[in-house]
């Protein structure tokens, strides 16, 4: 055996005898026994990094993939992190979803915070994602952690921190974190005992319901009925008690995609936005009278909208459905900052300026979006969404739906639709339309060399129309801090492409807009946006060499 081979094996023996898991201990004993080096190396080349996104990988033995040795160490390194800023003796409070060994993840957190010293207390099932970051400051506690996927596939699990705030972590924590985690010498170094944290009942999620009444305005009409689906996912039971609460029409339930499976069988992706995953909403919409389908992913902190058209049924786009409730909410009189990731539609800051309410624009992800200041609502083209930062300071999937029904409701009083408020936007402030060129890899260094490609040969046109403006979000701007990025002004157009900071992917949002004389010109500036995001998506692939 080589001197590599030799190390290789000596990390992976190493391992296996501290692993408290015994599921993962048999899959890597089996891995050691056979000699298959190449799975050993996959598994130990190196470990999931603790970043701004907390963990997130694929589930599996080793210190590459997600599992109870890996979890430990990243509790053991947040409760680090929080000792060593004064917090020592503060309540972490805990929630997971529904995915393979999320449940055991939860446990595993809680008991090392209670080794560590300090107090834990883990939500009493699988619960929303944002019952999690509502129950941060409803408990006074200095930090969370949801164990959750999100809507990746099945195969993958994560954990995702918050501090005290309600918001995620952010530079600097992260690193602090992670130096706590690069610090545990060894698992039997970090206590975990068997019990002393407390199993919380359901006052907390009676309390977010309760809270989601600040939502909608005192008297607003009621009356759009919903189809909706949960995804696999735990956002039913929360989504059909707010529904309740407020006076909704029971929204009806897809039955295949109603209850929570980590298997996800329906769905190639159970992330609405990936192609398929919509189709049995649709199905099941065909059959009853219904305004609107509304969809959660996994965790339910985002939210997915379809609408009738044209006799059949079409999602609308994040941007969309940012739009139309920033424009439904200043409508209603709100004031505080509008707030968007880069990469969403610039329509936002047009509603902001035509209503004279502030404007702020963030690098992506709600961990930036929700630490604005005077943030009265802000969301990401993502379909993700914050309707109440007062409550939760994160997209929330369930608050937004309650919101998306009022609007559809106020709009049904009035004979119109969701598609004619999107109508009257585009006349208001010019047809902002978009789109996103995604592309998913098995092998990260086509990213890489995208980027490389891009930045060392900038496109000066793109569908036939002059780059007025590059520019590489890595060195920062005036606003913003630096990101891998790079952003092109257009005449007309903005394109914006970056790596997915949770998924193997590089994503291009495309946006094209088109000025809008009156209604009679709608069809033709929505024909014009779709060739023109077409011509945009082929040059961009060719200028990136994707």
């Amino acid at each position: 055996m080589t001197a590599e081979g030799s190390e290789l094996l000596g990390r992976a023996k190493a391992w296996l005898a501290e692993d408290p898991d015994p599921e993962t201990r048999e899959e890597l004993g089996k891995l050691i026994e056979s000699g298959d080096r190449a799975a050993l190396a996959e598994r130990f080349s190196g470990r999931l990094q603790f970043g701004t996104a907390g963990l997130r990988g694929e589930l599996g033995a080793g210190p590459m993939r997600m599992n109870r040795a890996v979890v430990i160490r990243a509790a053991a390194g947040l409760a680090a992190y929080l000792k060593a800023e004064g917090r020592g003796d503060g309540l972490v409070v805990i929630g997971y979803d529904a995915r393979h060994r999320s449940a055991d993840f939860a446990r595993d957190t809680a008991a090392v915070m209670v080794g560590a010293g300090l107090r834990a207390a883990v939500l009493p099932r699988p619960l929303p994602t944002p019952v999690l970051a509502f129950a941060i400051r409803h408990l006074g506690a200095v930090a969370g952690v949801e164990v959750t996927a999100s809507h990746n596939p099945p195969r993958d699990n994560g954990y995702k921190v918050y501090l005290g705030d309600g918001s995620q972590i952010v530079p600097p924590a992260d690193t602090g974190i992670a130096a706590g985690i690069d610090a545990v010498a060894s698992l039997h170094d970090v206590p975990r005992p068997d019990s002393g944290w407390e199993t919380l009942g359901d006052d907390v999620l009676d309390a977010y319901l309760a809270r989601t009444d600040a939502v909608l305005a005192p008297g607003s009409p009621r009356t759009a009925r919903a189809v909706y689906t949960a995804m696999h996912g735990v956002g039913k039971d929360t989504l059909l008690a707010a529904f309740a609460r407020a006076g909704f029409p029971e929204p009806v339930l897809v039955p295949e995609q109603a209850e929570p499976d980590p298997d996800f069988p329906t769905v190639a992706f159970p992330n609405p936005e990936e192609p398929g995953a919509m189709d049995l909403s649709f199905a099941t919409a065909r059959t009853v009278d219904c305004d609107l389908i509304i969809a959660n992913d996994p965790d339910a902190d985002r939210c997915a909208v379809a609408v009738p058209d044209g006799g059949d049924w079409r999602m609308l786009r994040g941007d969309e459905v940012g739009s139309l409730l920033a424009a439904h909410l200043v409508g209603r009189g709100a004031t505080g900052v509008l707030a968007e990731s880069i990469v969403s539609s610039s329509l936002l800051g047009r509603i902001a300026a035509a209503a004279g309410v502030p404007y702020e624009e963030t690098l992506t992800g709600f961990k930036w979006i929700a630490r604005v200041d005077g943030l009265r609502y802000g969301y990401e083209e993502a379909l993700g969404y914050c309707v109440d930062p007062d409550g939760v300071r994160d997209k929330d999937g369930i608050t937004a739906a309650l919101l998306v029904a009022e609007l559809a409701s106020a709009l049904k009083e009035q004979g119109r639709t969701l598609l004619d408020a999107l109508d009257d936007l585009a006349l208001a402030h010019g047809l902002h339309a978009t789109d996103q060129l995604s592309v998913r890899v098995q092998d990260l260094s086509v990213i890489a060399d995208a980027m490389r490609r891009l930045r060392e040969t900038p496109p000066v046109r793109l569908a036939g129309l002059d780059v007025i403006r590059a520019e590489d979000l890595s060195a920062g701007t005036d606003a913003l801090p630096p990101t891998d990025g790079l952003r092109y002004t257009l005449d007309g157009a903005r394109v914006i492409v970056r790596p997915s900071g949770t998924e193997p992917k590089l994503k291009c949002y495309l946006e094209a807009v088109v000025p809008v004389a009156d209604r009679a010109g709608l069809p033709a500036a929505h024909a014009e946006a779709a060739h023109r995001l077409a011509d945009l998506k082929r040059d961009l692939a060719a200028a990136a060499g994707l």
